[in-house]
């Protein structure tokens, strides 16, 4: 069970490499390669795996290289959302040397966090073989990386979230104490959001969701903190009434369990905060 994903253009993308070239070669350009590297030298990298996992950022890379210099040749070996093993190469780039240098640690950046995150997420979706579950991210992201981040979830099989506060209405515990309890929350909701917008509640005890139900209004609950058994008894009341939703202590040695218990999503916030960069390597 894959996600489908379609490259996210690259007029939205241009931005985050351009800030984060403008970061690293400050107002004094590389001087390193400046100094060291003679005028017109010219090479070819390879940018190549040092780990198996699931290849992603190769978008963000290639537009690093590009800013950095358009006349590169930029040749892509292993696609966002591939599988790569050690020794695989991904991208070659062959053209001068110095822009090919300036640009390596953003394309290495961007390429090895996402990798990072498609293969932690591919690791959460081989838990769920053999079940309807799907694995979802959530809205911890790094700060201005949220749609590349996102991306990477898709890359690696999984689905994404609501991707900010005006995507979709979700009730959280603080929400529900502020306006008065379940039934006030969901009645205000229903009556201030487009019928077009979805509804999900989120409730961590069995009391609750049963309040849920009677009153109505959700189309999605989140059972939150919930041990496994009660996420099966939960499952259950629910009847299909809803689409459930599981999240809280949602670690990869617990999520085969969780799946069988018949929840239709597993969110997991650290797909994204919590993902460990892929070994990857750019070398001449």
């Amino acid at each position: 069970m894959t996600a489908a994903f379609a490259p996210l253009p690259d007029l939205l993308l241009e931005p985050l490499v351009r800030a984060a070239l403008i970061e690293d070669l400050g107002p004094n350009g590389d001087v390193t390669t400046r100094a060291v590297i003679p005028a017109g030298t010219r090479y070819h990298a390879r940018l190549n795996a040092r780990e198996a996992g699931v290849v992603s950022g190769m978008q963000l890379a290639a537009i690093a290289f590009r800013l950095v210099d358009p006349s590169l040749a930029i040749t892509l070996h292993r696609p966002d959302g591939s599988l790569c093993a050690p020794g695989d190469v991904l991208m070659q780039i062959e053209g001068a040397a110095a822009s090919i240098l300036s640009a390596e640690r953003i394309a290495l950046n961007f390429a090895g966090r996402l990798s990072g995150i498609a293969t932690l997420t591919a690791a959460f979706v081989a838990q769920t073989k053999g079940t309807a579950t799907r694995i979802t991210c959530t809205r911890k992201t790094t700060p201005g990386l949220r749609m590349v981040e996102k991306a990477a979830v898709l890359h690696g099989g999984g689905f994404n979230h609501r991707f900010g506060l005006s995507d979709a209405i979700l009730i959280k515990d603080n929400h529900i104490a502020a306006a008065g309890g379940i039934s006030a929350v969901l009645q205000a909701a229903r009556a201030n959001v487009s019928h077009m917008m979805k509804v999900e509640i989120e409730v961590d005890t069995l009391a609750q969701l049963a309040e849920v139900l009677s009153v109505g209004g959700a189309d999605v609950v989140l059972l939150d903190n919930m041990d496994t058994p009660t996420l099966h008894q939960a499952v259950t009341l629910v009847a299909g009434r809803l689409v459930t939703e599981a999240s809280g202590n949602m670690a990869l040695p617990r999520i085969a369990e969780v799946a069988a218990t018949g929840v239709d999503y597993i969110s997991c916030g650290a797909l994204t905060h919590s993902a460990r960069t892929l070994d990857l390597g750019l070398d001449f």
